[in-house]
């Protein structure tokens, strides 16, 4: 399909940043779909862990890739993630399964497993695809690229709040080390490393409420666009 035809919004960051909120919520005011290509790497890794494989061990991942199907559906678009058809979208958000998914994305025979699909989606619909290397390998000819951020205390206190909603006995400080376990391993990985795009904008949210953040990356986008 000629790229030009469909609006491709590429959003990378580091975890807890708010992508995967951002995303979803521009998606649905834009008509646009939302990828969430981190659910992707986290139904890699919650299948690894389901077959007790070590998801840092690629010698060991590999083989165990030719008997996964993971597929991504949309009811009414929402994101629905399925791992060999069973449907994992809620098993795939614990802690356990973020520090899988960080493992596995770091393996460069799962990125590209997972690249083709990802391309797919872009290339047959208008999408706003958040994820570490959306705008530097995945989708580099996305008409829009941000790079969404903030300190990793903002970053924890938010995922503290949102696991903590959720039932999860994790306290801040255990958040708090996972998420600078997980900055590091995204940014010192071999295969796609966590970095701006040299053409993205860098966006800062810290101190900013949800909406505000909304808002301000909505205005982004359509000013980008011609919206």
């Amino acid at each position: 399909m000629d790229q030009r035809k469909t609006v491709a919004v590429a959003i990378d960051g580091p975890a807890g940043a708010g992508k995967s909120t951002i995303a979803r919520i521009l998606a649905k005011e834009l008509g646009y779909l939302y990828v969430d290509t981190g659910a992707l790497y986290r139904a890699v890794g919650y299948f690894m862990r389901s077959k007790g494989i070590d998801p840092s061990a690629a010698q060991k991942v590999e083989p165990l890739l030719q008997d996964l199907k993971v597929e991504l559906r949309y009811v009414d678009r929402e994101q629905k993630v399925l791992v060999n058809g069973e449907d994992v979208t809620g098993s795939i958000r614990t802690p356990e399964i973020s520090m899988a998914a960080s493992q596995v994305s770091a393996l460069p025979v799962v990125r590209r497993f997972l690249f083709d699909l990802q391309q797919d989606i872009a290339r047959e619909n208008c999408v706003i695809m958040d994820g570490r290397d959306i705008g530097t390998v995945v989708l580099p000819w996305a008409q829009v690229k941000i790079f969404l951020t903030a300190s990793a205390e903002e970053r924890a206190r938010r995922r503290y709040l949102e696991l903590r909603e959720k039932g999860d006995s994790s306290t801040y400080e255990e958040v708090l080390e996972d998420m600078k376990q997980r900055d590091h391993n995204d940014e010192t990985r071999a295969a796609a490393p966590l970095r701006a795009a040299e053409d993205a904008v860098k966006v800062d949210t810290s101190g900013e409420t949800l909406e505000e953040s909304v808002v301000r990356l909505k205005k982004l986008v359509l000013d980008r666009i011609g919206g």
